[in-house]
Protein backbone atom coordinates (compact mmCIF):
# COMPACT_ATOMS: atom_id res chain seq x y z
CA UNK A 1 0.00 0.00 0.00
CA UNK A 2 1.40 3.94 -1.06
CA UNK A 3 2.53 5.68 1.63
CA UNK A 4 -0.37 8.47 0.95
CA UNK A 5 -3.11 5.40 1.63
CA UNK A 6 -1.83 4.66 4.58
CA UNK A 7 -1.83 7.61 6.13
CA UNK A 8 -5.58 8.06 4.77
CA UNK A 9 -6.71 4.63 6.05
CA UNK A 10 -4.81 5.46 9.49
CA UNK A 11 -6.97 8.47 9.93
CA UNK A 12 -10.12 6.26 8.91
CA UNK A 13 -9.98 4.26 11.33
CA UNK A 14 -8.61 6.80 14.59
CA UNK A 15 -12.06 8.80 13.48
CA UNK A 16 -14.20 5.55 12.99
CA UNK A 17 -13.23 4.42 16.46
CA UNK A 18 -13.67 7.62 17.92
CA UNK A 19 -16.57 8.34 16.92
CA UNK A 20 -18.05 4.73 18.00
CA UNK A 21 -16.81 5.76 21.50
CA UNK A 22 -18.46 8.85 21.12
CA UNK A 23 -21.58 7.63 19.96
CA UNK A 24 -21.45 5.28 23.25
CA UNK A 25 -21.30 2.32 20.58
CA UNK A 26 -18.24 1.38 22.18
CA UNK A 27 -18.99 1.47 26.03
CA UNK A 28 -16.58 2.16 28.69
CA UNK A 29 -14.73 -0.51 29.84
CA UNK A 30 -15.58 -2.54 26.46
CA UNK A 31 -12.27 -4.39 25.11
CA UNK A 32 -11.18 -3.23 21.79
CA UNK A 33 -9.32 -5.94 19.97
CA UNK A 34 -7.57 -5.04 16.70
CA UNK A 35 -9.17 -7.77 14.85
CA UNK A 36 -12.63 -7.31 15.71
CA UNK A 37 -12.61 -4.00 15.12
CA UNK A 38 -10.54 -4.35 11.56
CA UNK A 39 -13.57 -6.19 10.65
CA UNK A 40 -16.15 -4.00 11.93
CA UNK A 41 -14.78 -0.68 10.10
CA UNK A 42 -12.81 -2.83 7.10
CA UNK A 43 -9.56 -1.26 7.75
CA UNK A 44 -6.26 -2.64 8.40
CA UNK A 45 -5.06 -4.04 11.84
CA UNK A 46 -2.33 -1.73 11.75
CA UNK A 47 -3.97 1.26 10.93
CA UNK A 48 -6.31 0.50 14.44
CA UNK A 49 -3.46 -0.08 16.28
CA UNK A 50 -1.92 3.35 15.65
CA UNK A 51 -5.38 4.78 16.18
CA UNK A 52 -5.98 3.25 19.45
CA UNK A 53 -2.34 4.48 20.27
CA UNK A 54 -3.56 8.28 19.48
CA UNK A 55 -6.51 7.67 21.35
CA UNK A 56 -5.10 6.77 24.32
CA UNK A 57 -3.43 9.84 24.21
CA UNK A 58 -6.40 11.77 23.89
CA UNK A 59 -7.67 9.63 26.99
CA UNK A 60 -10.50 7.92 25.64
CA UNK A 61 -8.31 4.81 25.12
CA UNK A 62 -6.64 2.89 28.10
CA UNK A 63 -3.85 -0.19 27.87
CA UNK A 64 -2.51 -2.34 29.64
CA UNK A 65 0.77 -4.91 29.26
CA UNK A 66 -0.83 -8.50 28.42
CA UNK A 67 -4.45 -7.06 28.74
CA UNK A 68 -4.94 -4.96 25.76
CA UNK A 69 -6.71 -1.61 25.07
CA UNK A 70 -10.41 -0.87 26.24
CA UNK A 71 -12.13 2.47 26.41
CA UNK A 72 -11.28 4.66 28.97
CA UNK A 73 -14.03 4.71 32.24
CA UNK A 74 -14.20 8.71 33.65
CA UNK A 75 -15.87 8.41 37.17
CA UNK A 76 -18.07 11.27 38.29
CA UNK A 77 -15.25 13.24 40.17
CA UNK A 78 -12.84 13.55 36.87
CA UNK A 79 -15.60 14.42 34.96
CA UNK A 80 -16.49 17.22 36.94
CA UNK A 81 -12.65 17.89 37.08
CA UNK A 82 -13.32 18.17 32.93
CA UNK A 83 -16.19 20.29 33.28
CA UNK A 84 -14.44 23.01 35.20
CA UNK A 85 -11.17 22.68 33.29
CA UNK A 86 -13.76 23.43 29.99
CA UNK A 87 -15.35 26.16 31.91
CA UNK A 88 -12.48 28.44 32.29
CA UNK A 89 -11.53 27.57 28.59
CA UNK A 90 -15.03 28.24 27.08
CA UNK A 91 -15.73 31.38 29.25
CA UNK A 92 -12.66 32.40 28.15
CA UNK A 93 -13.89 31.29 24.41
CA UNK A 94 -17.13 33.35 24.83
CA UNK A 95 -15.64 36.47 25.77
CA UNK A 96 -13.68 36.68 22.46
CA UNK A 97 -16.69 35.26 20.59
CA UNK A 98 -18.68 38.35 21.59
CA UNK A 99 -15.68 40.65 20.59
CA UNK A 100 -15.78 39.46 17.10
CA UNK A 101 -19.65 37.95 16.48
CA UNK A 102 -20.80 39.39 13.28
CA UNK A 103 -24.41 39.92 12.68
CA UNK A 104 -25.24 35.98 10.45
CA UNK A 105 -23.10 34.72 12.86
CA UNK A 106 -24.97 35.43 15.91
CA UNK A 107 -28.05 34.45 13.53
CA UNK A 108 -27.07 31.33 13.18
CA UNK A 109 -26.45 30.30 16.94
CA UNK A 110 -30.43 31.62 17.27
CA UNK A 111 -31.27 29.45 14.79
CA UNK A 112 -29.31 26.15 16.56
CA UNK A 113 -31.25 27.76 20.12
CA UNK A 114 -34.69 27.41 18.07
CA UNK A 115 -33.58 23.47 17.27
CA UNK A 116 -32.78 23.03 20.71
CA UNK A 117 -36.32 24.37 21.62
CA UNK A 118 -37.89 22.37 19.13
CA UNK A 119 -35.99 19.13 20.10
CA UNK A 120 -37.37 19.90 23.87
CA UNK A 121 -41.09 20.55 23.17
CA UNK A 122 -40.51 17.07 20.85
CA UNK A 123 -39.26 15.27 24.15
CA UNK A 124 -36.06 14.06 22.20
CA UNK A 125 -33.45 15.43 24.70
CA UNK A 126 -30.96 13.25 22.78
CA UNK A 127 -31.34 15.48 19.77
CA UNK A 128 -31.71 18.84 22.13
CA UNK A 129 -28.19 17.51 23.53
CA UNK A 130 -26.68 17.02 20.34
CA UNK A 131 -27.35 20.84 19.34
CA UNK A 132 -26.08 21.57 22.17
CA UNK A 133 -22.76 20.60 21.69
CA UNK A 134 -23.08 22.18 18.64
CA UNK A 135 -23.54 25.46 19.52
CA UNK A 136 -20.46 25.12 21.76
CA UNK A 137 -18.55 24.52 18.73
CA UNK A 138 -20.04 27.55 17.19
CA UNK A 139 -18.71 29.48 19.54
CA UNK A 140 -15.49 28.24 19.84
CA UNK A 141 -15.31 28.96 16.02
CA UNK A 142 -16.65 32.65 16.46
CA UNK A 143 -13.74 32.99 18.86
CA UNK A 144 -11.01 32.47 16.76
CA UNK A 145 -8.86 31.13 19.72
CA UNK A 146 -7.15 28.47 18.43
CA UNK A 147 -5.35 26.92 21.68
CA UNK A 148 -8.45 27.08 23.51
CA UNK A 149 -10.65 25.78 20.23
CA UNK A 150 -7.79 22.45 20.25
CA UNK A 151 -7.99 22.00 24.39
CA UNK A 152 -11.95 22.15 24.43
CA UNK A 153 -11.98 19.52 22.08
CA UNK A 154 -10.06 17.22 23.89
CA UNK A 155 -11.92 18.18 27.12
CA UNK A 156 -15.16 17.66 25.32
CA UNK A 157 -14.01 14.18 23.80
CA UNK A 158 -13.50 13.02 27.00
CA UNK A 159 -16.41 13.95 28.91
CA UNK A 160 -18.98 13.72 26.00
CA UNK A 161 -20.86 10.58 27.56
CA UNK A 162 -21.51 12.43 30.68
CA UNK A 163 -22.98 15.22 29.19
CA UNK A 164 -25.79 13.16 27.56
CA UNK A 165 -26.50 12.11 31.16
CA UNK A 166 -26.43 15.33 32.64
CA UNK A 167 -29.47 16.86 30.26
CA UNK A 168 -32.00 13.78 31.36
CA UNK A 169 -31.87 15.11 35.05
CA UNK A 170 -35.42 16.95 35.35
CA UNK A 171 -35.63 20.53 35.04
CA UNK A 172 -32.04 20.56 33.71
CA UNK A 173 -33.24 21.13 29.92
CA UNK A 174 -35.72 23.83 30.45
CA UNK A 175 -32.46 25.55 32.48
CA UNK A 176 -29.80 24.62 29.70
CA UNK A 177 -32.36 26.59 27.25
CA UNK A 178 -32.02 29.97 29.51
CA UNK A 179 -28.70 29.38 29.95
CA UNK A 180 -28.05 29.35 26.34
CA UNK A 181 -30.49 31.90 25.82
CA UNK A 182 -28.40 34.37 28.06
CA UNK A 183 -25.03 33.29 26.66
CA UNK A 184 -26.36 33.95 22.84
CA UNK A 185 -27.74 37.42 24.25
CA UNK A 186 -24.52 38.43 25.30
CA UNK A 187 -22.78 37.26 22.46
CA UNK A 188 -24.91 39.53 19.89
CA UNK A 189 -24.92 42.34 22.51
CA UNK A 190 -21.12 42.57 22.16
CA UNK A 191 -20.61 42.36 25.87
CA UNK A 192 -17.36 40.08 26.62
CA UNK A 193 -17.25 40.41 30.46
CA UNK A 194 -21.58 39.25 30.41
CA UNK A 195 -21.03 36.41 27.74
CA UNK A 196 -17.96 35.05 29.77
CA UNK A 197 -19.89 34.92 33.31
CA UNK A 198 -22.72 33.61 31.33
CA UNK A 199 -21.11 30.52 29.95
CA UNK A 200 -19.00 29.74 33.57
CA UNK A 201 -22.62 30.00 34.80
CA UNK A 202 -23.79 27.18 32.59
CA UNK A 203 -21.24 24.89 33.16
CA UNK A 204 -21.31 25.28 36.47
CA UNK A 205 -25.35 24.47 36.07
CA UNK A 206 -24.04 21.40 33.84
CA UNK A 207 -21.33 20.24 37.43
CA UNK A 208 -24.26 20.49 39.40
CA UNK A 209 -26.41 18.29 37.46
CA UNK A 210 -23.68 15.96 37.23
CA UNK A 211 -23.33 15.25 40.96
CA UNK A 212 -27.15 15.12 41.34
CA UNK A 213 -26.42 12.43 38.90
CA UNK A 214 -23.63 10.97 40.93
CA UNK A 215 -25.82 11.30 44.41
CA UNK A 216 -29.15 9.91 42.80
CA UNK A 217 -26.68 6.42 41.93
CA UNK A 218 -25.37 6.12 45.90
Amino acid sequence: MALTERATETQSAYLLVRRAILAGELLPGQRLVEKELSERFGVGRAAIRTALARLEQEGLVESEPFRGARVRTIGEAEAVEILEARAALEALAAHHAACKATPAQVEALWAIHRQMEERHRAGDLLGMSELNSQLHRSLVEISGHQTAARLIEGLRAQGVRHQFHTILVPGRPQQSLEEHRRIIAAVAAHRPEEAEAAMKAHLEGVIAALKRIGRSTL
